[in-house]
């Protein structure tokens, strides 16, 4: 019997589609590479690890494991609703924000469809986009952020989706609200535009970031908008998986027709209930998140290496054309960071912000390696 090729199997965008490649974890290092005392400023994480009233909150769900979660999220939802001012029903809860730009993709995108996204923008796009078959239109990007004039002229009347990442990851370059309301206005009714605002938290805080928008505020105007969020970046619970968007509520109602039962665990669903009422703990990651972008910053002035701007928890720092040298020669040294030649950026190497001993490690350990 011959044998059968199973790739033939898969449907025409998954076939030629490549896996998302996530920063390298600690343990895969030390395997490789025997190297130990490892830190990773690779996936903009929160330095400061999850709170103690997060710990104890799962602490105290463990008992119920052997149950289903609630797969409506109510607690959460209601949670969400009266932080943000929205109703219950406009709210749809997803095992990270990827999974609802995964979900929203499916409900409404088909072969015959058009997505918008611009050039060195979030690499979920691109996937999502190809493994339902669409075609995508990359709009080159202006000082490496959303050219948001040229995605509109974009549009065709084949466009049914567009994803803006507000701050964008990994270039940190962001939209101000006196364009982004324009660009909303221009946008046909009946193309949805996908506001990904998932390191919200630290461009509302940072005073660089001049006129930043709250894509919240444009719902009950625009009801094409949908705006995703995580609790994955400043609440400091990346390993739990839990995201969500808001919207109008019929797109809501839609987004959970397709919704896997479910998605977001027991454990996921307590701690972000508990993290999102931790004031407290918000602040101070945004506060260290601050002080560290600034170290960073001086560090590369001193190297007279040029940076993006960002007003994410991550910067991208240019280091020449040996870029992926750079990266391999920082993982001896025990520093994980995150090359994004894939983002059609080869000289540049993206770094999460950590604590003031982590950036530390990382400056010393880049001087190191320039200086070799």
């Amino acid at each position: 019997m011959s044998e059968c090729d199973l790739l033939s199997l898969a449907t025409k965008g998954v076939q030629t589609l490549s896996p998302y490649q996530a920063g390298k974890p600690i343990d895969e290092l030390q395997r490789e590479y025997g190297v130990s005392d490892i830190i990773k400023l690779a996936s903009n994480e929160n330095p400061l690890g999850p709170s103690d009233k997060v710990i104890s909150a799962i602490q105290s769900e463990l008992a119920e494991l052997s149950r289903y979660p609630d797969g409506n999220a109510f607690e959460l939802k209601k949670a969400l609703a009266n932080k943000h001012s929205v109703n219950i029903n406009q709210i749809t809860i997803g095992n990270g924000s990827n999974d609802i730009l995964e979900i929203l993709t499916r409900a409404f995108v088909t072969p015959e469809h058009e997505v918008i996204f611009s050039q060195h923008a979030f690499a979920v796009y691109p996937i999502v986009t190809q493994a339902v078959g669409a075609t995508a239109v990359v709009v080159p990007a202006k000082d490496w952020g959303h050219d948001l004039n040229a995605m509109q002229k974009a549009i065709s009347d084949k466009t049914k989706v567009i994803f803006i990442a507000n701050p964008n990851n990994p270039t940190g370059t962001w939209v101000d609200g006196n364009s982004l309301s324009a660009f909303l206005q221009a946008v046909p009714k009946n193309v949805l535009v996908v506001l990904d605002e998932a390191y919200f938290e630290f461009a509302s805080f940072d005073p660089a970031a001049e006129n930043y928008p709250s894509g919240l505020e444009y719902l009950n105007q625009y009801p094409n908008l949908i705006v995703t969020r995580t609790f994955s970046k400043a609440y400091g619970l990346a390993g739990l998986r839990v995201g969500y968007s808001v919207s109008h509520s019929q797109v809501a109602d839609i987004l959970n027709r397709v919704r896997q039962p479910f998605n977001a665990n027991s454990l996921a669903l307590k701690a972000a209930e508990v993290a999102l009422a931790d004031q407290s703990y918000l602040e101070e990651g945004i506060k260290l998140n601050a002080m560290g972008m600034q170290q960073l910053i001086s560090a590369f002035d001193d190297m007279s290496l040029s940076y993006i701007p960002s007003v994410g928890n991550f910067i991208c720092v240019n280091v020449g054309e040996n870029a992926m040298n750079v990266y391999d020669d920082l993982l001896y040294q025990g520093v994980i960071v995150r090359p994004v030649a894939n983002y059609e950026m080869p000289e540049y190497l993206r770094i999460t912000i950590g604590t003031k001993e982590e950036n530390t490690r990382f400056i010393d350990a880049l001087k190191k390696v320039l200086n070799k």
